[in-house]
């Protein structure tokens, strides 16, 4: 995921050790398998990518979103990032609505 140039990342906050429900409801909302995400989040990796151009775009977005909205009714603290030629800055919510498009259907 890292040889991404402009992208938005959602990394989760802290090193919790999720159960295999969680683990479970990342997995079919991101498409990585358990393994991979107990990697990246114990690592502090992003556990989900979504590339803001190229043809999966219309793909990958949705998945961010619902990966977002879960998180976000589970409790669970996360950060977001957009990266752009390279360089990582954090960014709220309301800035991923805004670089994803206001009032997109993506879901």
């Amino acid at each position: 995921m890292s040889t991404l140039q402009n992208a938005l990342t959602l990394t989760i906050d802290g090193t919790p050790d999720f159960g295999s429900e969680v683990l479970k409801s990342l997995y079919r909302l991101t498409g990585r398998s358990t393994v991979e995400l107990r990697q990246a989040i114990g690592r502090g990796e992003p556990v989900y990518s979504a590339s803001l151009f190229g043809a999966d775009h219309i793909d990958v977005v949705p998945r961010l979103e619902r990966t977002v909205d879960y998180l976000t009714r589970s409790g669970i603290p996360f950060t977001l990032h957009e990266l752009h030629d390279g360089e990582r800055a954090e960014i709220s919510l309301e800035t991923m609505n805004g670089i994803i498009g206001p009032g997109a259907d993506h879901a």
